[in-house]
């Protein structure tokens, strides 16, 4: 029996159904995400589709990302050991636990107080790690304590335009993954800083998110 399948069932289907259909083929981002408990980070009016392929309501509208983009999201990033990277909405900390157990130095920003203490809470009581999360937005200009190996924008983008701060807080050969456009077609777009003043971006694939208003003071950036 495998090692996912003695965590959990539910996560252990989860990856088998969900996740590596969706082309996902590494091993990391595979374990993770089956040892991370998602039900832990799901509002409990919702715990039991912690596991269900739909974006899982938080609050005022808020939503958390699909398992199967979370993986994709996170097997473009290729956090390392050690990295530091940066999330753009932390919401519940699902995500955030998730670069933490792949070894990232991880600071979650969050535009509302109540889910970023929340995330807090949730973060240090499941995954016995206190992280970073900041209340702040992480569109607003640049976020001390980079340059950043990883940045996760854990929402959508209606346009690219927001990406041109954002790709100058990357390290050399940092990566970021933000999904841009407006439902029903967007695209999940990869950039890697390949020099002082260079990036290569790629499409990764198209999907379609309902998304809300995250950020108040930037209203281009949805969640």
């Amino acid at each position: 029996m495998s090692e996912a399948s003695r965590i959990d069932p539910a996560r252990f289907n989860m990856v088998q159904q969900q996740i590596r259909p969706w082309g996902v083929v590494d091993d990391r981002v595979l374990d993770v995400m089956a040892r991370v408990p998602r039900e832990s980070f799901v509002p409990d009016a919702y715990r039991s589709l912690a596991y269900a392929d739909i974006e899982v309501p938080l609050s005022d509208g808020r939503t958390m990302l699909a398992p199967k983009i979370v993986a994709r999201m996170l097997q473009a990033l290729r956090v390392q050991p050690g990295e530091r990277a940066l999330e753009i909405g932390t919401g519940s900390g699902y995500l955030a636990a998730c670069l933490a157990g792949l070894g990232a130095c991880v600071l979650g920003l969050e535009t509302d107080a109540e889910l970023a203490e929340q995330a807090r809470a949730r973060l240090a009581e499941t995954i016995g790690q206190a992280l970073e999360v900041r209340v702040g937005n992480g569109l607003a200009g640049p976020v001390a304590g980079g340059p950043f190996d990883a940045i996760a924008v854990n929402g959508t983008l209606p346009n690219a335009e927001p990406l041109a701060a954002l790709e100058q807080q990357l390290a050399m050969n940092g990566r970021m993954f933000a999904i841009i456009g407006r439902p029903p077609v967007m695209a999940a777009t990869c950039v890697v800083r390949v020099g002082q003043d260079a990036f290569r971006r790629e499409t990764l694939f198209e999907t379609s998110s309902s998304g809300c208003s995250m950020v108040p003071a930037a209203p281009a950036f949805v969640f």
